[in-house]
C-alpha cells in the first residue's frame, strides 16, 4: 500500500470516517448554537460570555474548530489530488491552503 505524506487520513476509508465524524460534530455544533440564539432573547455581551463561560461550551467550540480543519483539510486534498496533475503546483496550492486554514483559525 502507498502511503501519501499530504493525506490526512491512512487511507481512503480512514478519510471517509473521519469526513463524517467531523460532518456529525459540525451540524451537532450548528444545533447547538441556533438553539442559543433562539432561546437567548437579546444578545448582549454579557450574554455571549456568560455562554462561552461554560466549560462544555468552551470545549465543543473546540471541537467544531479541528473538525473544520479536518474536515476542509480532506476534502481540498481529495479535489486537488483528483483535478490538479502536475505535482509542484499541487504541493505549492496544498501549501497555500494550510497556511489558509490555520491563518483563519
Amino acid at each position: 500500500m502507498v502511503s501519501n505524506a499530504s493525506a490526512l487520513g491512512r487511507n481512503g476509508v480512514h478519510d471517509f470516517i473521519l469526513v463524517r465524524a467531523t460532518a456529525i460534530v459540525l451540524t451537532l455544533y450548528i444545533i447547538y448554537m441556533v438553539g442559543f440564539f433562539a432561546t437567548s432573547g437579546e444578545l448582549t455581551y454579557e450574554v455571549w460570555i456568560g455562554f462561552f463561560a461554560s466549560a462544555f461550551t468552551k470545549v465543543f467550540t473546540l471541537l467544531a474548530l479541528f473538525s473544520i480543519l479536518i474536515h476542509a483539510w480532506i476534502g481540498m486534498w481529495q479535489v486537488l489530488t483528483d483535478y490538479v496533475k502536475p505535482l509542484a503546483l499541487r504541493l505549492m496550492l496544498q501549501l497555500v491552503i494550510v497556511v489558509a486554514l490555520v491563518g483563519f483559525t
